[in-house]
């Protein structure tokens, strides 16, 4: 997944933006990366490093908001690419941050539960000066967890010497946490996915299929069977089942497939939930689904997308098919600000009714220029955020 790929969405979205050119020369580069070496003591007594980064994209729309994630695979160019759509997911959905992502190049896994306290501890004392509730707000991500953000919490109030729960969300309900936010983005998705059904007049009883059934993609399908919809298929890491009677996400049973073979299925609706870039330019033309609903971050590949939309597959992009997560994290920011306790039925309902709105506001667009929903998206995020630029700089100063 590289930066230079998911830019060239905005090429596509620039003609529908009406954004200033030099609020698109700032969107150009990241606002700041930070990168670090945390040593670290095992169990064992030998001592590792792993670096560790912290991208600030834009700031434009407000503090910085994006997950910390843990994986061998993190690098500065992933942070970077992943600040990037955060900076655009926050904008499509019209909460008041700017994007932002970190992490850590390691395998959780193979860690012990005090060595990923310690290095989760580590972390944040080094990056604690770049962060605030009013300057970057970190959020667990692949790899991390409340757990991993309650210590994190705990060191930074410890370092600070203060109680500010609006530094970090995703947190244990306990320590200023919301209610709802596990189930936010798989249920945020349905949301997106139930209005798109009802514009395009599609058939409510479709079948849908689910690559990654791991936390998004289980509430998805628990939400989706819940409002009766058909789940024919899903997959793990170890490899999927299909029966086309239906699934119960709770007791899996039918005919096991490969992750490669479910994204291929004649189904009506494909929810990719797991990885990047796992549509891409030599499997997209194989690809039967009328709708392709991206729950994960990036799962389809530039050179992909373009061939879907020649197909006239229904793509909803990431940034707007899975914001609920930022909007309920957004919400549990709001909360801590304003001392207050949010009950889950709330949560629930205000983000059904945000994230219908952004959907509302991305598919008229759609229609009304003739073009993709992600460029429709990236050019709604695009006009928000240029907006915000103009009204901030000095341009007109010099222009005297």
């Amino acid at each position: 997944m590289l930066l230079s790929s998911v830019k060239k969405y905005l090429n596509l979205a620039l003609p529908y933006a009406d954004i200033d050119p030099e609020s698109w020369e700032k969107l150009q580069y990241p606002h700041k990366t930070m990168e670090a070496t945390l040593p670290m003591r095992h169990d064992d007594g030998t001592l590792k490093t792993y670096r560790a980064y912290r991208c600030q994209y834009d700031d434009t729309l407000g503090p910085t908001k994006g997950g910390i994630r843990y994986h061998p695979s993190v690098d500065r160019e992933h942070a970077e690419t992943l600040a990037f759509l955060m900076t655009f997911k926050c904008a499509v959905a019209k909460v008041p941050f700017g994007g932002a992502k970190g992490g850590v190049a390691v395998d959780p896994s193979k860690l012990s539960h005090r060595e990923l306290e310690r290095l989760s501890k580590a972390y944040i004392a080094t990056f604690c000066d770049f962060i605030g509730p009013d300057t970057d707000v970190p959020a667990p991500d692949m790899g991390t967890d409340e757990i991993v953000m309650g210590w994190m919490y705990s060191e930074y109030k410890r370092i600070k010497r203060g109680n500010p729960k609006d530094i970090i969300t995703g947190k244990p309900v306990p320590l200023g946490g919301i209610k709802g936010r596990t189930t936010a983005t798989g249920y945020g998705g349905y949301y997106v996915l139930n209005y798109i059904l009802n514009r395009l007049q599609s058939n409510k009883q479709a079948s849908i299929a689910i690559q990654g059934l791991g936390n998004v993609g289980y509430h998805f399908a628990s939400k989706c069977q819940q409002e009766g919809l058909k789940i024919v298929a899903v997959s793990d890491v170890a490899g999927g089942v299909y029966n086309p009677e239906g699934i119960d996400p709770n007791n899996i049973k039918g005919e096991k497939i490969t992750n490669e073979e479910l994204l291929e299925l004649p189904v009506e609706i494909l929810v990719p939930a797991a990885i990047e870039n796992v549509i891409t330019e030599s499997n997209a033309d194989k690809i039967k689904a009328k709708i392709v609903l991206e729950l994960a971050n990036s799962p389809t590949s530039h050179e992909a997308d373009l061939i879907l939309e020649n197909k006239n597959v229904f793509v909803v992009p990431d940034i707007l098919a899975n914001s609920g997560g930022v909007i309920v994290s957004y919400f549990e920011w709001l909360q801590n600000r304003q001392a207050q306790e949010w009950q889950e039925d709330e949560v629930n309902l205000q983000l059904r009714n945000k994230i219908r709105q952004a959907t509302q506001k991305v598919f008229e667009r759609c229609i009304e220029h003739g073009i993709s929903m992600r460029a429709a998206a990236y050019s709604l995020a695009l006009k928000r955020i240029g907006e915000a630029n103009e009204c901030l700089g000095n341009k007109g100063y010099f222009q005297k």
